[in-house]
Order: C-alpha cells, then structure tokens, then sequence
C-alpha cells in the first residue's frame, strides 16, 4: 500500500516550537550564568544558531516519529478491515490524517450496517416467501392427494364417486399449474426476461372484452360491470396488449372477489394528458384498512390474516400487475377506505395516432 501524508504538521511544528524556546532559553540563562565575560552580541548569535538547529531537528523528528507511530497503527487497521473485502478501504492508499480516517471509517461502518439491515429484510422476506409459497401449494396438493387415496382405497369401484373424486382432484391441478404459471412469470417480470409485444390497440375494447369474460364470474355474486361513463370514446393506447388484459383480468377479479353481493365495479378511461391515459377500477367492496395498503403490491400478501382462500386465485395477482405496468414504465396507484371500497389505478402511453388525433380535435 502506499503511503499518502497529508501536509499538515501543526503538531510537529508547535511542539518543535516549544522545545526550541524552552532548549534556548535554558542555554542562554547557562551562558548568562557560566560565560559573564562574552559580549551579548555573541550570546544573541548564538541562540539564533542554536534555536534554528533545535527547532528543525525537533520538527524532523517528531514528523517523522509521529508519522510513523500513527502509521503502523493506522496500517493495523486498515489490514483487520480489509478482511471484510471492502472496495472503497481496500483499494484506497493508507491515509494518517485522524480527520480523514474517521470520515472514512464512519462511511463504511455507515454502510456497512445498511448493508446488514437490507440482508435482514431480504431474509425476512424469503422466509415469509417460502412460507406463503408452502402454503399455497400445500392446500391444492393435499386435495389431490385425498381424492387420490380415497379412489386407491377402493372408491373408484363406484363410477359415480370415481367421476365426481376425480373431477375435483382435476381442480386441484389446475389449481397448481395455476399458481406455477403465476410465479413463473412473476420471476421472469422481476428478472427482466420476459419480453413486451408493444403494439396500438383500443384500450377501450380490450375493457369490454374482459367484462364479456368475467360476466359469468361477475352474475355469481350479482355484480354489475360497467363503465364510469355511458359515453365513453375509443382511445388507442401503446403496450402489450396480452398483458394489460391480464392486468385488467386480475383487478377485475379482485374486485369481484372482495366485493359485497350485488355491488358494483366501474372502470373509468380518463384522458390524462396528450401522452397519457388513466384506467381506473373502483368497487363498493370491503376496502382495506389503511395500514395494510403498502403491502397489497408484494407477493401473496394477506389482508385477511386467517389465511382463508375462499375465492381461489394464486395470491400473486396484485404483485403481477404492478410488474407488469412498471415493464410498461407505468405507475399503479391504489385508494381505498374499509368498509366502502377501493379504487386500483395505473397509467399507459398514448399511442402516437391517438396523440396526432387529440391534437388536430383541439
């Protein structure tokens, strides 16, 4: 390593200083005492002579002394930190000024202790990951296995009970690749592997088609499907249309499964800008509690702390959806108040024919 002093020897100079004065005055008072007869201008010769000797072989000393002193401490340091691989000490020359090692040294204890403080979360969450993941695969599985064993038992002697065993025990797979397929892409999303179709399309029509799709899912607890306006007007939008479906799919969903019976979930288009547009799908649902909005975007994040999964689904649809509009450089909002609803917002891009249309319209 190399050594780099910083040129500042205000202790080397002052206390050079002090021993200079006092090692002269104390010769002078010799002389004045022991050599009465010399004339005074040779005793004042003689202490300039001597106090310049003194002062610079006690300043040369004293650098060098201390320098070195500080040195191999400072060195000793250096080496224990370095054993913690730290690039920012490592690859720095060792530096003997005290104010510039604190400051360093308070840096990397600073990041250091950040650093262990994001392991923690990080391990935190993979346990709370691996656990949610247990959790739902557990359930379809033991399904599946139940059925199973009961039709080896010998259940599937009786064709009625052998169709009825296995078409649940068929839920149950589903159920399975259902979630597998949901943390496969979740990954790929997170990951950045999985590749965008951006192409124009109505954003407008691709809405009512997925009100056509859940219309069924919908009418079971008497929810009504609409949009916030009776006009609304075509507006051509840039992005993956496959995956703004599901987008749509998944906030649709949730709004149905954690909405009142005969309620209500409105989707509203709303001109934001030249370049933008706003979706909103808002319910008269349940509503979450204020504490728990923050976490309703992580994976397999419960509102509902009993684990109950009366409505199905894989638990990743929310964490999806965001990955999917930030894939699109979008944001995703989320309001709601408990006990009256909730509203999931994001933004998407304008197509460019969409712009050159809203323009010449003004």
């Amino acid at each position: 390593m190399k050594i780099n002093f910083k040129k500042t020897y205000k202790f080397a100079i002052k206390s050079a200083l002090y021993i200079s004065l006092f090692a002269t005055g104390f010769v002078l008072m010799l002389l004045s005492l022991f050599y009465k007869n010399q004339e005074l201008k040779h005793q004042v010769a003689f202490g300039i002579v001597f106090i310049i000797i003194i002062y610079i072989f006690s300043f040369l000393v004293l650098q060098y002394r201390v320098e070195r002193f500080i040195y191999r401490r400072v060195k000793k340091i250096y080496d224990e930190v370095s054993l913690l691989e730290s690039t920012t000490l490592i690859n720095q020359p060792i530096n003997t000024d005290m104010e510039t090692l604190s400051r360093e040294v308070k840096k990397f204890a600073t990041d250091k202790k950040l650093e262990i403080e994001m392991l923690e979360i990080r391990e935190q969450y993979r346990r709370e990951f691996l656990g949610n993941v247990s959790h739902e695969l557990k359930t379809p599985l033991f399904t599946v296995q139940g059925y199973v064993s009961t039709l080896l038992d010998g259940a599937m002697d009786d064709k009625n009970i052998r169709k009825k065993y296995l078409k649940r025990a068929e839920k149950g797979v589903e159920r399975l690749i259902y979630i597998v397929e949901d943390l496969d892409m979740i990954t790929k999303l997170e990951s950045g592997d999985l590749d965008l179709n951006m192409t124009d399309f109505d954003i407008v029509e691709l809405i009512q088609n997925v009100f056509e799709l859940l219309e069924m899912k919908a009418d079971k607890k008497k929810i009504k499907l609409a949009f916030e306006s009776k006009n609304v007007q075509s507006v051509i939008i840039r992005g993956d249309q496959d995956r703004i479906q599901q987008v749509l799919e998944n906030l649709i969903v949730n709004s149905i499964k954690y909405g009142k019976e005969g309620g209500l979930t409105e989707v509203g288009v709303v001109n934001l800008t030249k370049k933008k547009v706003l979706i909103r799908i808002s319910d008269n649902g349940e509503g979450v509690e204020k504490q728990n909005i923050p976490r309703l975007f992580e994976r397999f994040y419960r509102v509902d702390k009993s684990g109950t999964r009366s409505e199905g689904g894989s638990g990743l649809g929310l964490a999806i959806v965001k990955h999917i509009i930030e894939a699109h450089k979008e944001k995703v909002y989320v309001e709601s108040e408990f006990g009256i609803g909730s509203e999931f917002s994001f933004t998407l891009e304008k197509a460019f024919k969409s712009q050159k249309n809203d323009v010449k319209k003004l």
